[in-house]
Formats: C-alpha cells, sequence, structure tokens
C-alpha cells in the first residue's frame, strides 16, 4: 500500500514538471488535431467547416469555433470545443496539437483562448502549431490575390489591410506579422510604394478614432499619382456576401479610384495544404509515407536513360519522381505533386549534382527550407533575376541531400575509367577535366574534391606507376572564366603530349559535354563514359536509407530535415 501510494505521487510531481511518465515500450501516442476557428457568422462558418471537412478525410481533426465575446471555461463557447475534444477521443487520439486558423500569433481572440484550452481536454496532453502567418504557403496567397490586380507594379502603391487590433502594443505585434507578408509578396513584386495598416476592432478603447485615422491616410494615398491596390490580409467575419469585413472595407473606399477585391484570405487552396503540412509536421512519418525525387542536370535522351540506369534499381524500394532540370520550379512542383497523389507526406529530395552545395540555396528555397531568395536563379552563377523563383504548393515536408562526387566510391569509378584506356601508365598523364564553376571560391572547392579523390587513386597500384594525375575544369557556362580554363586545359595536355600518351578522364556525370569541340586539334584519348556507374546507385541508396531511418526513428524528425 505504502508503495502504491508513493508510486501514485511521484507520477504526480513528474506530471506537474511535465516530465513523462509513459512506460518504454508503450503503445505510441495517436494525434488528433484541434482547429480551432474563430466563430465567423454563417458564411464565414461554411468556409472554415468545408476546410476541415477535407483535413479529416486524411487525419483525425475537429473543428472548436470560438467567437469575439468568448468568456473562458464557462461561456457558450465551451461546448464548441468540449464537443470538438470529444471527437478526437473518440477517434482514439491520445494527445492533442490545436491548429489556430488565425493569420496571426498576436490575434487577441486567439490569445486569449490558448492558455484556456487544456481545460476542455479531458485530460489529453495539448500543444500548439504555430499560426498561419508564419508559412510562405500563406504568403503565396497573397501573392495571388495582389497578382490578380496588379498589372504594373512600378507604378503601383499596395497596401496590405489586417484587422482586429485592440491596442497599441497588439497593433505592433499583428502589423509585424504583416509586415512580412508584404516581404514575401515583394520577393516577387516591386512596387513603387508599400505598406501595411491594421484596423482596430469596433470594441477596443477609442477605435472609431483610430479606424478614422487609417482611413484619412489610406485616402490620401489613393489620392497620389498611380494605382493603388488595396488586398485584405485577414480571415474577418462574413455572415453572408454582404454583411463580411470584406464588404464594410470595399464600401469604405466605394467612390475612389482604389483597385480593390472583396478576397480574404480564405477560401484559398494552400489554406488545405497548410493545415494539411502542419498536420503532417506534427505527426510521426512511417516508411510508406516517404517518397523521393531526384534532380539530375538533365541532357538529350541517352543521356537522361544513362542516368536512369543509376535509378531503376530502385524504383522497386521507393516511390521515386524525376525532376530533371537546373532547379526548374515548375518541374519540381510536378514531381512534388504526383508523390502527393500517390499518399507521400514527406519526401527526400535528392540534388544528383557533384557537390553538396550545386543547387543547395536555389533548391531549398524552392522546397520551402530557406526563406532567402537566391540572388542568382540557378544557385551556381549562371545568370541573374531580379525576383524569387517560385516556392511549391506542397503539404509534404522535405529532406535533402546531394553531392555524388564527394562520395569516396566515386574514386572506384575513376579507377575504372582509367583502367579501360591505360596501356603503359609509366608513359602516361591522366587529365581529370570538370565542368567547373562560375566562381573562384566554388571552382577551387570542386577542385580540392576531385585532388582527394586522386589522392586515394594513387594508392592504387597501376594508378601510382602514371607520370601524372591532375584536375582541371573548363568553366564551360561562364565566358570570361571558360578562355583561361580552356587555355590552361590545352596547354597541359601540349605539355604532357611532349612526354607520352595523355589520357582524359571525363569528370562528369555521363558524356564528355564540349570537351571535343574545345580541345579540337590536339592529340589525347578521352572516355566519355562520366561517373554513370552502379557506385552511384548504391551512393544514392546509402543516402535514402540514412534519411528513411532517420524520419521514422523516434527522435525529433525536425533534426532530418534541411540536410546538407
Amino acid at each position: 500500500m505504502l508503495l502504491r501510494a508513493l508510486t501514485i505521487y511521484v507520477t504526480a510531481v513528474l506530471f506537474m514538471l511535465g516530465i513523462s511518465t509513459v512506460p518504454v515500450g508503450a503503445a505510441p501516442s495517436k494525434i488528433g488535431f484541434l482547429v480551432v476557428a474563430a466563430d465567423r457568422g454563417y458564411l464565414g462558418n461554411q468556409e472554415v467547416a468545408s476546410l476541415v471537412d477535407e483535413l479529416k478525410k486524411s487525419y483525425p481533426a475537429a473543428l472548436g469555433l470560438v467567437g469575439k465575446d468568448y468568456t473562458g471555461v464557462e461561456g457558450e463557447y465551451a461546448a464548441y470545443l468540449t464537443r470538438a475534444v470529444q471527437v478526437l477521443k473518440q477517434a482514439g487520439a491520445t494527445e492533442i496539437v490545436a491548429i489556430p486558423l488565425f493569420l496571426s500569433d498576436a490575434d487577441s481572440l486567439l490569445m486569449r483562448v490558448k492558455p484556456l484550452v487544456p481545460a476542455y481536454s479531458g485530460g489529453l496532453p495539448v500543444r500548439w502549431a504555430p499560426a498561419m502567418g508564419h508559412d510562405y504557403l500563406i504568403g503565396q496567397v497573397i501573392l495571388d490575390r495582389v497578382e490578380a490586380l496588379s498589372q504594373h507594379p512600378e507604378s503601383e502603391r499596395l497596401i496590405l489591410v489586417g484587422a482586429g487590433a485592440v491596442d497599441d502594443t497588439n497593433d505592433k505585434a499583428v502589423k509585424a506579422d504583416l509586415d512580412k507578408l508584404l516581404a514575401y509578396v515583394k520577393r516577387y513584386k516591386h512596387f513603387r510604394e508599400a505598406e501595411t495598416v491594421v484596423y482596430y476592432d469596433r470594441e477596443a478603447a477609442n477605435a472609431e478614432q483610430k479606424n478614422k485615422d487609417i482611413k484619412s491616410h489610406l485616402l490620401a494615398q489613393m489620392a497620389k499619382h498611380g494605382r493603388t491596390l488595396l488586398v485584405p490580409a485577414f480571415i474577418g467575419p462574413k455572415f453572408d456576401h454582404s454583411m463580411s469585413l470584406t464588404a464594410w472595407l470595399d464600401a469604405q473606399f466605394k467612390n475612389t479610384h482604389v483597385v480593390y477585391r472583396p478576397e480574404e484570405l480564405l477560401p484559398h487552396p494552400n489554406a488545405l495544404l497548410w493545415l494539411k503540412k502542419t498536420a503532417n509536421k506534427e505527426t510521426p512519418v512511417a516508411a510508406g509515407q516517404i517518397g523521393v525525387v531526384i534532380m539530375p542536370h538533365g541532357s538529350t535522351q541517352p543521356w537522361n536513360d544513362a542516368v536512369e540506369t543509376t535509378i531503376k534499381p530502385l524504383m522497386s524500394k521507393y516511390p521515386i519522381e524525376m525532376a530533371y532540370g537546373m532547379g526548374d520550379p515548375q518541374i519540381i512542383q510536378e514531381a512534388v505533386s504526383r508523390l502527393e497523389q500517390r499518399g507521400i507526406r514527406h519526401i527526400v529530395f535528392v540534388r544528383m549534382y557533384a557537390l553538396d552545395h550545386h543547387m543547395k540555396s536555389l533548391t531549398d528555397y524552392i522546397l520551402g527550407l530557406s526563406d532567402q531568395s537566391p540572388a542568382d536563379p540557378h544557385g551556381s552563377g549562371h545568370g541573374s533575376g531580379a525576383s524569387a523563383p517560385p516556392q511549391v504548393r506542397t503539404a509534404a515536408h522535405f529532406s535533402t541531400f546531394g553531392g555524388y562526387e564527394q562520395n569516396p566510391g566515386i574514386v572506384q569509378v575513376l579507377h575504372k575509367r582509367i583502367a579501360e584506356l591505360s596501356k603503359d601508365p609509366a608513359n602516361e598523364t591522366v587529365l581529370l577535366v570538370a565542368h567547373g564553376e562560375g566562381t573562384d571560391e566554388g571552382n577551387d572547392k570542386w577542385l580540392a574534391v576531385m585532388n582527394q579523390n586522386i589522392d586515394l587513386l594513387r594508392q592504387d597500384p597501376h594508378c601510382a606507376k602514371l607520370k601524372t594525375v591532375k584536375a582541371l575544369t573548363v568553366r564551360e557556362d561562364w565566358p570570361k572564366q571558360r578562355e583561361k580554363a580552356v587555355a590552361e586545359v590545352r596547354a597541359a595536355i601540349e605539355e604532357a603530349g611532349k612526354q607520352g600518351r595523355v589520357l582524359i578522364i571525363a569528370n562528369r556525370l555521363y558524356g564528355s559535354g564540349p570537351y571535343k569541340k574545345m580541345l579540337h586539334g590536339l592529340t589525347y584519348e578521352i572516355n566519355e563514359k562520366g561517373l554513370v556507374d552502379p557506385i552511384l546507385t548504391r551512393w544514392l541508396e546509402d543516402g535514402l536509407t540514412r534519411m528513411t531511418a532517420e524520419l521514422t526513428s523516434s527522435k525529433d524528425k525536425q533534426s532530418a530535415q534541411a540536410h546538407p
């Protein structure tokens, strides 16, 4: 009896400290998703309910409505939250993740509700996901609204309109979240002027005067030369099409020259993507929900076919889609969408490029793993663009890896390519010739990797007899750098040719690219097979095995995301 009492006491103390008392080997918890949303009136609630009904098709979810006059655990909205929790319990939930269908964590209603939701949970642990404004998918909603209105952004002013501020501090907090959305839009559209404003809740102190001041400011902006775009950035009341916050805003500026459409954040396809993405982030990953997108450079069909011979053995083990190109956002989107249609929730994105930094900044941005848009649309100095590339519209989460040439196994492939040409190593010079990069720093990194491989090659008895093994690049996509680089390669061939045979190994994925044209008139022998080999299959499989193990382990799966 004493032991049992002590056990109960210790368990209670651990619970208060937030320490789990679930024994090792216990059944894993099942997460139920409580979507907490503001009561918007008949039409608005229909939109929200329809959204949550779609979420329910894939996840245990329930809707809990709260109103502006929410008064706490005993108020009339308590029934909606309690009922939603019961639905989740009946679905077997042992843990609740509350998803706030609010643009900002600073929303005054959300801030009132958050600390009280555990009172409705019936003892189930509750944790909160971030509000909508933290995700680029919501930035895309605003961008879509803007693009529907904008004609010549360089001569237009954009004003994003928020709502619901209750005091100056709250106004600044909500405005800060709107400013993030505005910054997202400005990655793609360069307006003459752009700003955000936040209307006050009509019940807030001094709201009438505050809102008059906002209106006066907006009228002054609209009176300036050029088009003014007014874009709602809120989820407001919508009792019907005329009794709504967007209709009210329309009426405020009806006789002005403002460009406006009564379209707020909902409805929009990205809202459901955001809900599913949030659910995916909070749900343990099952092996059957992991898919793969592989992005090689791509070229003619023989090139593509050769690369796919290294991928084909993995097709029966993983759902795989190809995304050939240099980080083409549309091709990547199509590959991601095809995997999602197959039930995939987490995607391993493989940059099948020579070094791990190749295309990383670009594709990390496209996949939403980075907020930093690369100045160069190809991420490696292949040009420049004024705006950011589109980001994928998806509920999937991503892990990535790349850099096949940094795999030690590549040395075995290089050895094969040399052996296929070499006859008298003591009288032969081998030149490994690679594509190269535009920047000196990037090109030096590539040469360093090649020289590491050469050091390993020289440990082989046959390769140790070679006169020289040298790493070179032609920097083929950058005319200024290319001229000097090709001259160095030609000089190396001419000099080595005076002392014996010159063997060139195409240090690229497949083929020899423009090498023959660049080296026209010189005497040498070339192996054009490239690095395509079963060794690359093992590199791919090792990476996918590692990623899958990390994602399906009991550890925090976020540690597996955004790999180098």
